[in-house]
C-alpha cells in the first residue's frame, strides 16, 4: 500500500529517507519539512548564532574553516560518490554542493517544503498529525500522515556540564555550538572544555590568535605535541571562580573566556509525550535497530548513531525503515521488540557503550540493515579506510587533512602522498 511519509529536515539524512521512499516500488508520497531556505542542514553555514529571525535557536554548528574529519571516500553514500579528484578532506562547502547534486540527481527537490518549521508530531490513531509554521508567515498549517522519519539531526542542543561557580565567572561563556571564527578570541586566555573533534579543531584554530589556550581533557595521554605552544593541557575543571578555573590536578588558571566543546544532547521537541519513545539527552529510547520506534513502528529515526560512515549510515537505515514499511521486512510483535530493544540497552550498559555509539560495531550493523532492507553491503574497503583514519587527528592534528586515498578495488585502498 502507498503511504504518505513525512520527513522531517532536508539534511544529509532527509535527503537519503526521500530518496529511498520515493523509489520504493509502493511509490510513496513524500513530504519534507525543512525549516532554512535551503537543503543540506548542518552544512549550510551561517554567521547566526542563538537565536534566528524567528527567534528559534539556529541550528547550525557549522564553523567559517570546517572541513571534514572523514575522507570523502568513506562519507559518501554507496551508490553516489564525489566528483573525482584528488583531495580526499573537503571544505564543508563541497559537501554542500555534493548534497545538492544528489536532490538533483535523485529528483527530490520537488517534495521539500522549505521555510517551514515542525511544531508538533502526534498520533491520532492509525495516522500522524504533524504541524507546522510558516518562518515568513507565521501561517500555521496541519497535515496527516502515515508515517514520520525524524532527520533533523542532533548537533544543535547545546550539553553543557553542571560546573560549580560558573554563574560567578565574570568573562564571557559559550558553547561551540555558536563558534564561527577565531576572531573574537584575539589575544585572550581562552579556557576549552573537551577534546573531541571541534574541541581539537578549535583549540589550533584559536591558537592563531589567542595570547594562551587552555584544553581541558580527561583523555588517557598526553596531546600537547599536537598544539603550538601557546597551549597547555589541563584535567577536568572541578569549579570556575569569576577570573578563573580550578583544575582536577590542584591547579588554577586566570582565563578571559571559557568555550564549551562538550558535545550536544538528543532533542527532538516536537514529538508529543504519546508518540511512544523517550527522549534523554544520551539516548532515545525503545528503539530498533536505533531506527524504529518499538511501540509505534511508522515512527523511524534517521542519523542518532554517531562514530560512523554517516552519509552510509543514513542510507542503509533508510533502506531498512522503507523496506518495513513496503512488508518486505517483518517485525516480531510488539512484546518481543521491548524484549529485544531492552536487551540492547542492557548489554551496552554492561560493556560500558554509550547508548549510540558504534565505532567498530558499525561493521556488524551497518551488514545487518543491508540484510534486512535486501540492499548491498558497504564493500569491505570502506571499513578499513575508516578504521584507518578516524582517529588521525590524535596523532597529527595539524596535517591528518592532507593525506588523501584512493579505491583501488572492494579490498583494497592506496594511500596518496
Amino acid at each position: 500500500m502507498k503511504m504518505q511519509v513525512a520527513v522531517i529536515g532536508a539534511g544529509a539524512s532527509g535527503l537519503a529517507a526521500a530518496r529511498h521512499l520515493l523509489e520504493s516500488p509502493r511509490g510513496h508520497s513524500v513530504t519534507v519539512f525543512e525549516r532554512g531556505d535551503q537543503l543540506g542542514g548542518t552544512w549550510v553555514f551561517t554567521e547566526k548564532t542563538g537565536l534566528d529571525v524567528d527567534g528559534r535557536p539556529v541550528h547550525s554548528s557549522m564553523y567559517r574553516s570546517l572541513e571534514t574529519n572523514l575522507p570523502k571516500e568513506v562519507m559518501a553514500f554507496p551508490d553516489y560518490p564525489f566528483p573525482e579528484g584528488e583531495q580526499s578532506y573537503l571544505p564543508a562547502g563541497d559537501v554542500l554542493k555534493y548534497l545538492n547534486a544528489y536532490a538533483d540527481h535523485f529528483g527530490l527537490r520537488h517534495c521539500i517544503k522549505f521555510r517551514q518549521h515542525v511544531e508538533r508530531v502526534q498520533p491520532r490513531g492509525s495516522v500522524w498529525e504533524v504541524s507546522t509554521t510558516n518562518v515568513d508567515t507565521a501561517e500555521v498549517t496541519t497535515y496527516q500522515f502515515d508515517s514520520v522519519m525524524v532527520c533533523s539531526g542532533h548537533y544543535w542542543k547545546e550539553k553543557r556540564p553542571q560546573l560549580r561557580g560558573s554563574r560567578e565567572f565574570r568573562g564571557r561563556q559559550s558553547h561551540a555550538h555558536n563558534y564561527r571564527r577565531p576572531d573574537a578570541y584575539r589575544g585572550r586566555r581562552v579556557l576549552l572544555i573537551g577534546s573531541g573533534p571541534s574541541g581539537m579543531d578549535l583549540a589550533l584554530e584559536v591558537a592563531s590568535v589567542a595570547q594562551q589556550v587552555i584544553l581541558s581533557h580527561h583523555l588517557d595521554k598526553s596531546i600537547g605535541h599536537l598544539f603550538p605552544s601557546n597551549v597547555i593541557e589541563k584535567p577536568d575543571v572541578t569549579s570556575i571562580t569569576e577570573t578563573g578555573a580550578n583544575f582536577r590536578d590542584g591547579t588554577f588558571c586566570e582565563v578571559d573566556d571559557i568555550c564549551y566543546c562538550t558535545g550536544y544532547s538528543y532533542s527532538f521537541p516536537f514529538l508529543t509525550p504519546d508518540c511512544g519513545v523517550q527522549v534523554e539527552a544520551d539516548e532515545v529510547h525503545p528503539l530498533l535497530m536505533h531506527v524504529v520506534s518499538v511501540e509505534r513502528p511508522t515512527l523511524a529515526f534517521i542519523g542518532l548513531p554517531f562514530i560512523v560512515c554517516p552519509f552510509a549510515l543514513f542510507d542503509l537505515q533508510s533502506r531498512f525503515f522503507v523496506a518495513v514499511l513496503d512488508g518486505r521486512c517483518s517485525l516480531p510483535d510488539t512484546d518481543t521488540l521491548r524484549r529485544d530493544a531492552e536487551a540492547e540497552r542492557r548489554r551496552r550498559r554492561e560493556e560500558g557503550i554509550r547508548p549510540h555509539y558504534l565505532g567498530r560495531e558499525q561493521v556488524p550493523y551497518l551488514n545487518r540493515l543491508a540484510d534486512l532492507a535486501g540492499a548491498q553491503r558497504l564493500p569491505p574497503v570502506v571499513f578499513k579506510l575508516f578504521e584507518t583514519v578516524a582517529f588521525r587527528l590524535y596523532e597529527d592534528l595539524a596535517n591528518y587533512r592532507r593525506h588523501n586515498f584512493r579505491i583501488v578495488d572492494n579490498e583494497t585502498f592506496q594511500e596518496i602522498a
